[in-house]
């Protein structure tokens, strides 16, 4: 209890004397504040970031592998030329694949094509048309806020049925419920059938028209109208859980389509399987990057406010040089006058931490298009730690020069 007693007295002590030096500890925190708002803004810009990409991406699925001509590939020169003279994978291939692969929980095709009218008596809107299987819903997530998915007859039937983005259901029918009524697409009339939740426009879209504006019809409906003039689809699969890494999936797909094809064993691969992991790997390289830049542009605003730190508690030695004396005298150990300009320097610092942390929170209410930026509270932490560290190294050898002070000497000290 005497030593709690001890503490709390340095810690009120430390808190006098930054209050009697107001001007002088506003401007001792200020390269602290600098240097934990560089941080600390840089990660919650890099986390909100990261957050909005991956949240861009959902929509892929988790454990999906999509086989395609195009491979993804974010290092080293993109060979175009080459991938250009692979051919286009296609429906068959995705049959042989739905029928024969043992490793898959699901197998999709779809395709898509961009700037169709999509049009409701004498209004219409331009978006994208989406054509998938049935098994579509199984490997990627469609959320449907009103009405419901395709049925397997009108899949097989080839119906006229569609599904509409939330933009495209408030363009065509403002105020009314646009389930059973009628669009005309390409020509022909759909009958919407349901209406997929809101989306927003991410940060990584792979397609000009915003996810809003998408909707999705039958494959066979589609190649039907367009497969004329985008033959190309994408086979999406979906792995098992059990399969770790999708090791056992991607060498099944390998080797089914490397037969469909007639490759040779010399002979490389003409198609691409791509995963989305592949896309979240590269940005994570470059949120690394960034993480790294905020460090490295925040050490140096901190290593001048705890030289900052550093020179004014070495002034607030030589000033209370006489207090010191007098506190000595009267018993105070050492220990306590350590922590008295320990506390003291730790505090001016975790102020300068804490109004650093303030105006990275006062920035996340800046909209910056559809990045929503958040302060977590693992930034908050981590803005706190780092200040407390550079307040004790900043204040450990001016504190332990007050503690060693000789008693008799401190109190003759002008």
């Amino acid at each position: 209890m005497r030593l709690l007693r001890q503490i709390l007295e340095s810690f009120r002590f430390a808190w006098q004397a930054l209050r009697s030096n107001l001007l002088r500890t506003t401007l001792s925190l200020l390269g602290v504040t600098v240097g934990i708002f560089a941080i600390i803004a840089v990660f919650t810009l890099v986390d909100s970031l990261e957050r909005n990409i991956r949240g861009s991406l959902n929509f892929l699925g988790s454990n999906v592998l999509y086989v395609q001509k195009w491979p993804f590939e974010f290092s080293g020169e993109y060979r175009w030329w080459k991938y250009f003279q692979w051919p286009e994978p296609t429906y068959k291939d995705y049959r042989a694949l739905a029928e024969r692969l043992e490793n898959a929980r699901a197998v999709a095709a779809m395709s898509g094509r961009d700037g169709v009218t999509i049009k409701r008596a004498n209004s219409s809107i331009a978006g994208r048309i989406l054509g998938v299987t049935y098994e579509y819903n199984q490997t990627s997530e469609v959320a449907i806020e009103q009405g419901r998915y395709f049925t397997p007859q009108e899949q097989e039937g080839a119906r006229n049925v569609v599904i509409i983005g939330y933009e495209i259901g408030e363009t065509l029918f403002p105020g009314q419920d646009p389930i059973g009524q009628a669009v005309k697409i390409g020509g022909l009339n759909f009958v919407v059938i349901g209406v997929q939740e809101k989306r927003g426009t991410g940060l990584v879209e792979f397609s000009r028209t915003p996810p809003d504006r998408r909707c999705m019809i039958p494959y066979g409906t589609y190649a039907k109208l367009f497969q004329s003039f985008n033959p190309s689809i994408t086979i999406v699969i979906k792995g098992y859980e059990q399969d770790e890494g999708l090791q056992d999936l991607e060498g099944e797909i390998r080797g089914l389509m490397r037969s469909r094809r007639s490759l040779k064993p010399a002979q490389d691969d003409n198609f691409a399987i791509n995963r989305p992991e592949a896309i979240a790997k590269a940005i994570g390289g470059i949120f690394a990057v960034l993480s790294v830049a905020g460090w490295v542009i925040g050490s140096f605003s901190i290593l001048v406010g705890g030289f900052g730190i550093a020179n004014i508690m070495f002034v607030s030695v030589k000033e209370r040089t006489n207090i010191i004396g007098i506190q000595k005298s009267l018993g105070a150990k050492n220990y306590f006058i350590l922590f008295q300009f320990l506390f003291e320097a730790v505090l001016l610092s975790l102020v300068g931490g804490l109004v650093g942390i303030l105006l990275v929170y006062l920035l996340s209410f800046v909209q910056l298009g559809s990045l929503d930026i958040q302060l977590s509270i693992g930034n908050i932490m981590l803005g706190l730690g780092v200040s407390s560290i550079i307040g004790v190294i900043s204040g450990i050898l001016p504190a332990f020069t007050a503690a060693r002070l000789d008693p008799v000497i401190a109190i003759r000290a002008k």
